[in-house]
């Protein structure tokens, strides 16, 4: 499965696929630095008490260095030849930042992994601020997953970032077919439950329900008739960069607000009313 395939059956995509590929290529041409590992024995306890990666005392992963890379991200952005609003908002922020940049001494707190209540158009910083926090915490990230005992965490949140997951992923065969969870802002992959809601932690599977989607590679609507919370899942492998991009999948989320479910999953994408 290639984007282009994916595009050509669902042509009402296209112009948020325009916008996901200026940003990642704006984000590929500039200057981001790489978040070093940290001790992972300093953060054994933390980890087996619940707390998320980027939320641990204990290492104190610095989001300063990346502070920069956003910046430099947003003002390129809005000199950008960008499609209608995306450029108008682009070029808002850049008015927002630019004294803050600016000024003498600025030495930054780092960039906030949750949304700017300062700004005008806070859930396209979010964006744009995870655009560039993802590419930094990427070794980060690849060696967490490597390290951590994935039977010590199956907890619904992000053991990275903290966030609820933003899709879900069916992998292997039955009956040892495992249940993974992933994360829309710093793209961890990780083990939960498969008769669980990662919502409710309601763990009774007859409450658990599903809505098949034909003719969508493989990805359905599985939803908690105890919350009423749905998680889009892949039921698959192999097409992980496409289907568990949360865009590729927008118009399931029309879908199960027409069936009166709730989006409860973390997004970087707004789907307004």
């Amino acid at each position: 499965m290639t984007h282009d395939v994916w595009l050509a059956a669902h042509p009402y995509l296209q112009p948020v696929a325009n916008v996901h590929t200026l940003v990642e290529s704006a984000v590929a041409e500039i200057s981001v630095p790489v978040a070093p590992l940290p001790n992972w024995d300093d953060y054994a306890v933390d980890f087996h008490a619940g707390v998320p990666l980027l939320q641990s005392a204990k290492v104190a992963i610095d989001l300063s260095p990346p502070e920069a890379a956003v910046f430099t991200l947003i003002k390129k952005l809005a000199s950008s030849s960008l499609p209608g609003t995306f450029a108008q908002q682009c070029q808002v922020l850049e008015d927002e930042v630019q004294p803050v940049r600016d000024t003498p001494g600025h030495a930054g707190a780092g960039v906030t992994t949750k949304v700017s209540p300062s700004s005008s158009h806070p859930g396209l910083f979010c964006y744009l601020s995870w655009a560039v926090l993802a590419r930094y915490l990427s070794p980060v990230v690849g060696a967490f997953d490597a390290w951590r005992n994935e039977e010590r965490w199956l907890r619904s949140y992000c053991p990275t970032c903290g966030v609820p997951p933003a899709m879900g992923q069916l992998v292997g065969t039955d009956p040892g077919r495992l249940r993974k969870l992933s994360c829309g802002r710093c793209r961890t992959r990780w083990r939960y439950r498969r008769t669980a809601c990662p919502f409710c932690d309601s763990q009774d599977e007859h409450r658990l329900s599903v809505v098949a989607v034909e003719g969508e590679g493989g990805l359905r609507i599985d939803y908690c008739q105890t919350c009423g919370g749905y998680l889009k899942t892949y039921d698959g492998e192999g097409s992980e960069n496409i289907l568990l991009a949360d865009w590729t999948s927008l118009h399931l989320d029309f879908i199960a607000r027409d069936r009166g479910l709730k989006r409860m999953a973390a997004s970087l994408y707004d789907l307004g009313t």
